[in-house]
Parts: C-alpha cells; sequence; structure tokens
C-alpha cells in the first residue's frame, strides 16, 4: 500500500480528521467545534493511504516558530497500525526547518517508544520534552 504526508488542514477533509479523533481517548468527545477551531490555529499533517482513498493517520503543531512547539492530536487508525506510519508522519514534520531546531513538547499516555526515537524524554510519567 502506498501512502504520503499531507499538510495544510485545507488539504483534508474535516470529517476524516474527526473521524480519527474518535477513536482516541483524549478526543473521543471532543466537540466537533473544537475540533475545526483547533485546525485553524494549528499546523496540520495527514497520511493519506493512496490505495484506499482515504485519511489514515493526523497530527497537529503548535507552534512560537522561534523556541517551542507542542505537538498534540497524533493518531493514526487503528487498521493502519504498526506499518511505520506514525513514525514517517514524525519524521516528516521534525525534518521542516520550521521546528527542527526547536524545543517539543507534548503529552502521551501510551506511546513513550515512538517518541523516544525522536529525542523526546519523559518527565513525570506522561509528558514529554524534546530538549534543544
Amino acid at each position: 500500500m502506498r501512502f504520503r504526508i499531507v499538510e495544510g488542514a485545507e488539504n483534508m477533509n474535516t470529517a476524516d480528521i474527526v473521524r480519527l479523533l474518535r477513536n482516541t481517548y483524549w478526543a473521543a468527545n471532543r466537540p466537533d467545534e473544537t475540533i475545526e477551531k483547533s485546525l485553524r490555529h494549528s499546523s496540520c499533517f495527514g497520511v493519506w493511504a493512496e490505495d484506499a482513498q482515504r485519511l489514515v493517520g493526523f497530527a497537529r503543531v503548535i507552534s512560537d516558530y522561534a523556541t517551542t512547539f507542542y505537538l498534540c492530536d497524533v493518531v493514526i487508525d487503528p487498521e493502519y497500525r504498526r506499518q511505520g506510519l506514525g513514525t514517517a508522519l514524525l519524521s516528516h514534520i521534525h525534518a521542516l526547518p520550521e521546528f527542527s531546531s526547536l524545543r517539543g513538547l507534548l503529552l502521551t499516555r501510551d506511546a513513550h517508544g515512538l517518541y523516544e526515537k525522536f529525542g523526546y524524554q519523559t518527565v513525570r510519567d506522561r509528558a514529554m520534552l524534546k530538549a534543544l
């Protein structure tokens, strides 16, 4: 199966993003209006499955573009997990010049191993920090 990274919420279907976030423990009950507002005020990235013709991964980044970025809403469709798509999505984001030299922050309950690949270290069980 072929996949590609999509940049910009305007290049993704909001309904697809909502569908993905409904499968998470942190955004399952987030109102659609809140999701839509968050998309307008974030840098958004998706994983598009060419064969299935649908969005199967998503992530948002909030940043001041000078010192820090906050990585959030990282999700891969359950049917497409364990194929390296989360790693590919994060690799793409971390390679972008606007984020590559910044400190990264995120919260996770269960994906520490994924984020450790990108230099994040756990702080108090859930918070993770990627130092400069």
